[in-house]
């Protein structure tokens, strides 16, 4: 039987079919119904069919989600299609589908995908980051998602930036409520203000970037910062959950000199006289979503 992932995005649904060894057997991609949670169902049992009928068997069905399924209620929550939002997505796709279906978050879905057969295929315990315009991630072990009873295993963005110099209190203010959350450092708009506020000019992550491996000492000074902020985090995930691989996916993971400067800071910050932690970039990147949906059926 083949493995079915779907990638539920606010602009775009897109389907694969892996193979049981992980070969890709067919994708595709439609796009998202605005605002009409009705028509998303209708859309993704559509996919699924036609991606069936192109493979030529029937498969077992996970689907990436930009929210989660809250314990609680079993109801979707913090998903940016908010049509979706308090609805029981879980239950009416098993209803329109006739099977059992696997949901997990995005963040869940690449650390799993790049932990079965990606960046971290071979380790043990892999801690999967997303840092774009958020900052999320998942903890794979074994292969297996860690979900957590309370299902925010990963959730490292809504905790406070560790060790925080003087200038760093009480930090930005959050969307969650709370001031200083590692989200509001990292992520894409965080480094764009923190290099405002430091340089009183407006540049996009990219161009931060670009910049510093030209030579521009303000942009450097930028990256800087944020390559000790990163390491400050990503050591207090150390100390807590040792993982063996740590992958950094999402828009800043595009940037190459964090792989070498952060891993050469966190050891000032992590509890051991070695650090055998790998930091290393995705391999599956953008598709990491749609693949890991699939691959929530590794068991």
């Amino acid at each position: 039987m083949i493995r079915i992932g779907i990638d539920l995005g606010g602009t775009k649904i897109e389907g694969i079919a892996l193979s049981e060894t992980g070969e890709e057997l067919f994708r595709h991609r439609v796009a998202t119904p605005q605002g009409d949670y009705k028509a998303t169902l209708q859309s993704v049992s559509d996919l699924v069919r036609q991606i069936e009928s192109a493979a030529g068997d029937k498969g077992r069905v996970g689907v990436c989600t930009p929210g989660a399924l809250s314990p609680a209620t079993g109801l979707l929550r913090n998903s940016n299609s908010v049509c979706m939002n308090g609805k029981p997505v879980l239950t009416e796709l098993q209803e329109r589908l006739q099977r059992e279906i696997r949901i997990a978050n995005d963040a869940n879905c690449f650390a799993l995908s790049e932990a079965t057969d990606g960046a971290a295929k071979d380790a043990a315990v892999v801690f999967g980051v997303i840092i774009g315009t958020g900052t999320g991630a998942g903890v794979v072990i074994d292969k297996d998602v860690l979900v957590g009873p309370n299902a925010i295993a990963g959730e490292w963005g809504h905790n406070p930036l560790p060790w925080p110099e003087d200038y760093e209190l009480p930090g930005p203010e959050c969307y969650c409520g709370k001031h200083g959350c590692i989200e509001t450092w990292l992520s894409g708009p965080g480094i764009v203000r923190d290099h405002e506020i430091h340089n009183n000019v407006f540049l996009d992550a990219e161009t931060i970037d670009n910049k510093a491996r030209f030579g521009d000492e303000d942009a450097i000074e930028t990256l800087e910062r944020y390559e000790n902020r990163l390491a400050r985090s990503l050591a207090h995930v150390i100390n807590i959950l040792d993982p063996d691989v740590i992958v950094l996916g999402g828009g800043m993971g595009n940037i190459k000199r964090l792989y070498e400067n952060v891993p050469g800071i966190w050891g000032d910050y992590v509890f051991s006289d070695v650090v055998n932690t790998k930091l290393v970039s995705p391999v599956h990147g953008d598709s990491s979503g749609v693949r890991g949906a699939a691959w929530l059926w590794n068991s």
